[in-house]
Order: structure tokens, then C-alpha cells, then sequence
């Protein structure tokens, strides 16, 4: 048995166990749901009743809603108990594949790929997903380059990064691809209000002819000394949003943009006349942006959730002196970073090349929006038998080309969101386009619903619905069989005549207002019973005895025992019969004592069950002395007949050790000693001796 099977079987036994545990089975009839509905939410073992005929004399139709072991204690068939089961159903799931060199674009490094989950609130559902690093992952580059306020030297810089990283790359994978793109003059037209001399152009879709990036590349020329942050803003969003002219796959996708200048978003201090910019695609087919004169640039959070939408992670390239600007931009792109162009750039291309053997080899496990009250736990199950839960369940780290990792993913649903409609989720490895999706369907509605007849005659001639074995109103009638309309008894007049007083709760926390009178709540134990007008008595909250409700002598009524005419007490636990206080001569307590609930309290030196044993009085000495004699020191009369002696003596090393009340004797032989004579619950004597030097 692997690691993983162990730990499972360990975690479902611990939460069987806790469920056993926190399950309160009481929950459920103290939800007071009123529908089926209500009643499946209330918690997981809760089940509702539709038998028609199920309802005893007097239980409302809350008490359908009950514990399903109680339900079928109380008698209702299994096949009229609503009780949904949640579950997970897999739809695709296509084997893990290696994508070795050369065959990548098929790989397949996480499955299941789509599954739907059905959840009923409070009952978690569970489910695997494996994920395999497969070799030679493709990439998708796009080269975004900016030569506005460029030199000659910049230029060369350009082409030897834009070169290197198309070489580099090659060297990873054989399924890369690159594209160029690059800022161009637009002079502006005759009569056209012009926001600027560049627009975006996309030279090169991504493509893995490595030849030919090389020598577009190398044909690119200095652009006029004029400034083009915010077209390139511009640039950045149609490179991203463009796809399919771009030539995006669902593979790792990076966007490097290169540039000598800053960057400008909308918002950044112009006031604009402009339209905002829509966030969509507007390449012609020349590969041109076209409506650089009509829409504003993006904003910085606009181009982030572009970027983020399309998995797109952007790197900037640029010069020193810039680097604090593009940081700021960095900490307001995820997942974005800032690299200095130096002469050769090979911190550029590091950076690159880390920041994608980052992503591959962590594989961080994340999830699209959750609806409202959906939760997701994660365990992961990485190498060496490390198995992380909580907030570290969603990562396997340092996972090398062909581990297979595990991750058991727990999902629950608090409530039903969204009114009961499903709703899909998706997860995904950070840093790669797989994703597994997941659909979410709530059951929030019991099957005993859609069989619901309306105009009913059995609630008040049709006041409402017979629905899952109950009547529920139509507007403006109340009660178990809408018999009660609300238009002829106010509200607050009901709730007064269900009060003891005016600070009493409503039927006393024990029971239901309903049409101005109480009906109060029925308890899982059928002989236990809640009465009275406001539900303020009960026959099983009054004093115990020997764990029984009034010693089992006398009868609960209201909170106080009425005791049986032999008995009393707050417990009718004190019987009134002094028969068993009568000693051996008839008298109570040998007239020792008094008899109190049955059993003597005997006064003076006396003791035992009805005061007739003394010990320590001077008949009872003389008469247990030649006893204690043979039995202790095998001397004395009774020497030979000591057998005949009721009862066995013990000694002890001290005098002091008796009790106060004790016998003393000098013997000729032995010289002094004293002894003690008690008698235990089962009337057998207790004798303790001890020899002294001296009187005792």
C-alpha cells in the first residue's frame, strides 16, 4: 500500500469520525425548516419525510425534517425519505503523454481534464488530479520591439537579444515559436486630428521558421527621434488580444517587449477626448493597429487583465535609467518582470530562460473564481513521500521532467449560490495553459418538488400546495393546512396570545405560534412531551435519582416530581415506609436513632443498619475477648473452638492506628492489648488488634 492510500484511508477514517462526532442529530429538528428544500440545506444528515400520512396527532410539518436514523426510527419508508447525494462524474480524461522532442504540441500533463461535481451543502465531494512535467513543453515567444529614441548601438543590442533568445529557446524545446512586432511611423492623413506619428504593426506572426525572424529582424531601422510610450501600450494590448493573428497557442506564452523609452497609460495626467480603449483586437490585414487616433491607451489594471486572460506573461526590456518606472508597472502586472539591457543582454535572456524553468519545474495549482459559500482544500501528495495540506496543499515543488505529482482536491459548498444554478470553475498549474474544468451543480431541490400538486384539498379546500407530503400556502395563508388567513389575524396579535407575558418568549422557546395558539415542538424521544398553553411545562426536566426522572417513584410534571404517597423528596428518591428501620426488637432504629428516607441515623455509640451494634460498649468487650484472644495470639478458653468464632481479626504495629473507641484488656500471658469491633455493609465484623506496653 503507497503512501498516498494510507494517508486517505487515515483522513476519511478521521473524518468519519469527526462527522460522527460534530454531527449533532438534534440539528436538524431544531432548523424548524418549513420545505424540503429548507430542510436538505440545514446539514448533511438531515432528510425530509414525504410520506403524506407520516405526521403524528399534533407534529408540524417541520418535524419532517429530521435526522434520516431518526427519520426511520419514527417509521417513515426509506423510498419516502429526500435524501440527495452528492457525486463527481469524470467526462474527459486522456492518459498523461511524455511530449518527448520533436512530439510536444500533443502533451498532456494534467488529468482529468473535465469533470462535474454535484454538491449538496455541507457534504464535500473529492476527487484526484495527477500532473506530469512532460518534456519539451512548447513556448511561444513574441518579440515586441520599440526603437523610437534609439541609436545605432541600441539597434545592434536589439537584433543580437531578439537573435539570442530565438537560439537559446531552440535549445529547450523543439516545439518554439517566435513572432515579431514592431512600433512603425504613421504620419497622420490630410484633415485627421492625429494622437500620434506610431502605430503597432505585427511583422512576423509566431511562427518556428527561426531563419526568417533572423532576417526580418535584421532589416529593422532606426525609427525618427520622437517619443512613443503610449503607443506602445497600445502595442502591448494587440499583441495580447490579437490571437489569431498573432498566432497564439495554449502553450507557455511570453511577450518580450523592447524599448528605450517609458511607458504611458490612460489616466496618467492627459485629459483625453479620446474614446476608452475597448480592450478587442483592431490589427488590419496588413498587420496594422488601426485605431490609434480614435481610442485612448489602455489603463494599467485594463492591460493587466488582458494579459492575465490570454496567460500571457510580459517582460520588459529596458535601459537603466527607466528601471524604477517599469517596476512600478511590474508590481501592478502579475507575473510580469523588469530586465536591464545590458551590452551582450544575457541577463535579459537568464531572466527568460529562469523565469520559464521556474514556472515548470513548481508546479502551483490555482482556481478561477469560486461562487459565493464554495470552498476548495487541497492536498498535495509531492516526491519523497511529502504530502503538504492548508495553504501549501496547492504545490508540489522541484518537479523534475517525467514526476508524476498528486493532489486531492475537496470541494463544498457552504449553501447554494446563485439561486441553484451551476457554475464552472477551472484549475489550473501556474505558468502552463492546461487547465482541468469543472462543473458545479447544486442540488438544492428534493426530487419529491417536481411531483407537487397545486389548488390541493386536503390544505384548507386549495389554500396551497401539497408539495413532499405538505401543504405550502399560497399568499396570504398560514398554518399546517393553511387553514389560518393572515389578512383576518394580525401578526402581532397571534405572537401576544402565544406569550405567557410580555417578556416571555414566544411559546416559551418550546413550541410553534401558529393561528394565535402554540403548538408545541415534539422531541425525538416520543415519551418525552412539552405541554401547557405556551409550551412551559415538560415531563422530563425535573430532578434524577439512580439516573431515573424522579427516582422512578412519583411522576415529571412542569419541572416538579409528584411523588408516589410512599415516597418524597425533590427526587422522590426518600421512601416514607420505616419498615426497614425496625430492629430485631421491634422497635425503630432499636430506639437509637431516627429513620430518615428509609434508613436509620443512629445516635450515641450505636451503629448498623437499625443502631443494634455498640462496639465499643462494655458487654460487647467482655464478649469478643476470648475471640480475639485465640484468633490474634491462639490463646485463651477458646483455644481449641476458636474456629467458631465468627470472624477474623488483623493486626497492627501501633495502638494509635485503632479508632478512639476501643476495647482494653490485660492477660497474663500476653500483657496488654486493644482491639477495635466494626461491622461492614454486609454485616460482617471488622476486628483490628494491637498489642502495647502499656494501656491503650
Amino acid at each position: 500500500m503507497d503512501l498516498k492510500t494510507i494517508l486517505c484511508t487515515m483522513m476519511v477514517c478521521c473524518c468519519v469520525w469527526l462527522g460522527l462526532v460534530h454531527s449533532d442529530p438534534r440539528v436538524c429538528l431544531e432548523a424548524n425548516a418549513k420545505s424540503c428544500e429548507e430542510c436538505i440545506q440545514v446539514d448533511q444528515n438531515c432528510g425530509w419525510c414525504s410520506q403524506v400520512e407520516f405526521l403524528r396527532s399534533g407534529e408540524l410539518p417541520m418535524t419532517r425534517c429530521d435526522n434520516i436514523e431518526s427519520l426511520k426510527r419514527r417509521g417513515c419508508p426509506m423510498e419516502h425519505i429526500e435524501n440527495p447525494k452528492g457525486s463527481v462524474r469524470i467526462i474527459h480524461d486522456r492518459n498523461l503523454t511524455s511530449g518527448k522532442k520533436g512530439n510536444s504540441k500533443d502533451a498532456i500533463q494534467i488529468r482529468p481534464q473535465k469533470l462535474t461535481v454535484k454538491l449538496r451543502p455541507g457534504k464535500p465531494q473529492t476527487f484526484s488530479l495527477q500532473f506530469q512535467r512532460a518534456e519539451d513543453y512548447p513556448i511561444d515567444l513574441y518579440y515586441l520591439v520599440d526603437l523610437s529614441l534609439s541609436r545605432q548601438d541600441d539597434l545592434e543590442n536589439m537584433k543580437r537579444l531578439g537573435i539570442e533568445l530565438n537560439r537559446k529557446l531552440r535549445e529547450i524545446t523543439s516545439a518554439f515559436r517566435i513572432g515579431l512586432g514592431i512600433l512603425q511611423k504613421t504620419p497622420c492623413t490630410a484633415g485627421e486630428t492625429c494622437r500620434s506619428q506610431f502605430s503597432f504593426k505585427n511583422i512576423l506572426p509566431l511562427t518556428s521558421d527561426g531563419v526568417m525572424f533572423s532576417t526580418l529582424i535584421n532589416s529593422q531601422t532606426i525609427i525618427a527621434s520622437q517619443n512613443s510610450s503610449g503607443d506602445a501600450v497600445d502595442a502591448i494590448m494587440q499583441a495580447a488580444v490579437c490571437g489569431d493573428i498573432i498566432g497564439w497557442r495554449s502553450v507557455t506564452k511570453m511577450l518580450v517587449y523592447y524599448s528605450n523609452t517609458g511607458l504611458h497609460f490612460a489616466g496618467d495626467g492627459e485629459v483625453s477626448s479620446l474614446l476608452p480603449n475597448d480592450g478587442k483586437c483592431h490589427i488590419d490585414s496588413q498587420g496594422v493597429y488601426t485605431l490609434n487616433h480614435q481610442q485612448d491607451h489602455p489603463s494599467i489594471s485594463q492591460l493587466a487583465q488582458k494579459l492575465a486572460d490570454n496567460d500571457i506573461r510580459l517582460f520588459f526590456a529596458v535601459k537603466e535609467e527607466f528601471k524604477d518606472i517599469y517596476k512600478m508597472f511590474h508590481d501592478s502586472i502579475p507575473k510580469s518582470e523588469v530586465g536591464i539591457l545590458t551590452l551582450n543582454s544575457s541577463n535579459i535572456i537568464k531572466l527568460i530562460l529562469d523565469a520559464y524553468h521556474d514556472l515548470s519545474f513548481d508546479v502551483i495549482l490555482e482556481n478561477s473564481l469560486l461562487p459565493e459559500g464554495v470552498t476548495i482544500h487541497y492536498t498535495a501528495y509531492c516526491n519523497n513521500n511529502t504530502v503538504h495540506t492548508g495553504e501549501h496543499g496547492t504545490k508540489c515543488l522541484g518537479i523534475h521532467i517525467g514526476d508524476k505529482v498528486n493532489f486531492d482536491i475537496r470541494i463544498t459548498a457552504k449553501k447554494c449560490p446563485n439561486d441553484g444554478q451551476k457554475s464552472t470553475i477551472q484549475l489550473k498549474p501556474l505558468g502552463f495553459n492546461e487547465k482541468v474544468e469543472i462543473t458545479l451543480k447544486f442540488l438544492c431541490e428534493c426530487k419529491c418538488q417536481r411531483q407537487g400538486i397545486t389548488k390541493h384539498p386536503d390544505c384548507n379546500e386549495g389554500n396551497g400546495k401539497m408539495e413532499c407530503g405538505a401543504c405550502k400556502c399560497d399568499r396570504g395563508w398560514i398554518g399546517r393546512f393553511c387553514e389560518c388567513n393572515v389578512d383576518e389575524v394580525y401578526s402581532e396579535d397571534m405572537h401576544a396570545s402565544c406569550r405567557k407575558d410580555n417578556a416571555s418568549p414566544i411559546c416559551s422557546g418550546n413550541g410553534y405560534c401558529i393561528c394565535g395558539q402554540c403548538v408545541c415542538k415534539k422531541r425525538e424521544n416520543p415519551n418525552e412531551l412539552i405541554s401547557g398553553r405556551y409550551c412551559e411545562c415538560d415531563n422530563f426536566s425535573c430532578d434524577r435519582s439512580n439516573g431515573l426522572i424522579c427516582g422512578g417513584n412519583g411522576i415529571c410534571h412542569c419541572g416538579k416530581c409528584e411523588c408516589l404517597p410512599t415516597f418524597t423528596g425533590s427526587a422522590c428518591d426518600c421512601p416514607l415506609d420505616v419498615h426497614s428501620c425496625k430492629s430485631t426488637n421491634g422497635q425503630i432504629c432499636n430506639n437509637r436513632g431516627i429513620c430518615e428516607c428509609g434508613r436509620c441515623k443512629c445516635a450515641d455509640r450505636f451503629m448498623g443498619p437499625t443502631c443494634e451494634l455498640c462496639p465499643t460498649c462494655s458487654g460487647v468487650c467482655m464478649g469478643l475477648n476470648d475471640c480475639v484472644l485465640c484468633k490474634a495470639f491462639n490463646k485463651g478458653p477458646k483455644k481449641e473452638t476458636c474456629d467458631q468464632c465468627g470472624f477474623e481479626v488483623t493486626l497492627l504495629d501501633q495502638p494509635d492506628e485503632l479508632p478512639q473507641s476501643r476495647c482494653m484488656f490485660m492477660d497474663p500471658d500476653i500483657g496488654y492489648f486493644c482491639f477495635s469491633y466494626l461491622t461492614n455493609d454486609q454485616n460482617v465484623p471488622e476486628v483490628r488488634v494491637a498489642k502495647t506496653q502499656d494501656w491503650c
